[in-house]
């Protein structure tokens, strides 16, 4: 691991306006299928075009972006986060097609409420919340699915975008629409997106999300709430919505 980062978030602290006077902080766990095999996002992650030419989206601050970091070490002779997807695919053993619809990928945006983001980077804990995270997504979606997992320092808040390739091993689930139909089931490895982003799974995402961040002042929020951390949530949505769409707007550049 790196070493920690020297920036100073004291300013950045002071000048919060607080606007949820109860003062809970929450964490953050955003997960979203991505599409084909993810380049565009991989160029927002990245801050590089596929040919290699910056990219600096509008919310960043470029004077920053030097202290963003890769924490997946690629695979000899994989070079970026696309080719990371692809090797895992390439590799894991599949024994049926990969369709061109499938999902190759699982984007995920972890980070916390901006104001105990910024004491935890301030008290020099960010390498120590950076190492509890990586635990929980290596135990939640296993080590050799986990592709990529990228720190972005250069934007408002401190956060991680996280790369998972969903290949699972358990036996396929029947979907409603399919009745009695019956198909083949085989052992070994699939890709399943569908497995990964179950409901249920989603809901015990966030609670041992939760878990894992209590040590860094971070909570769930509760279910079915309209709680700030919904908004929080709501927020990084949104985030990734404008990446993608100034994504798309240079991508002929």
């Amino acid at each position: 691991m790196p070493p920690a980062i020297k920036r100073d978030f004291t300013t950045e602290i002071t000048t919060i306006k607080r606007t949820d006077m109860s003062n809970t902080q929450y964490a953050v766990c955003h997960l979203q299928r991505g599409s084909g095999n993810d380049s565009g996002m991989s160029c927002h992650i990245e801050r590089k075009y596929p040919d290699g030419r910056k990219y600096v989206p509008v919310n960043a601050d470029a004077s920053w972006t030097h202290l963003n970091r890769e924490l997946v070490r690629f695979p000899e002779g994989v070079s970026n986060r696309t080719e990371a997807i692809q090797n895992r695919i390439d590799t894991a053993g599949l024994r049926r097609k990969v369709g061109k619809n499938q999902t190759k990928a699982i984007r995920i945006i972890l980070t916390g409420t901006h104001e105990q983001m910024m004491k935890i980077a301030n008290d020099g804990r960010l390498d120590s919340w950076i190492d509890a995270n990586l635990k929980w997504l290596k135990e939640t979606f296993g080590e050799e699915n986990l592709v990529s997992c990228v720190l972005h320092i250069d934007e408002k808040t401190p956060h991680l975008h996280a790369t998972v390739v969903p290949i699972v091993t358990g036996e396929r689930i029947r979907r409603k629409r399919e009745g009695e139909k019956k198909y083949e089931t085989k052992s070994g490895p699939r890709l399943s997106a569908d497995d990964v982003m179950r409901r249920t799974k989603l809901h015990e995402y966030q609670n041992s999300y939760a878990a894992a961040m209590k040590p860094f002042g971070l909570q769930r929020g509760i279910v079915g709430s309209t709680a700030k951390h919904q908004a929080n949530s709501e927020y990084y949505r949104q985030q990734v919505i404008q990446y993608e769409e100034d994504i798309a707007a240079y991508s002929g550049r």
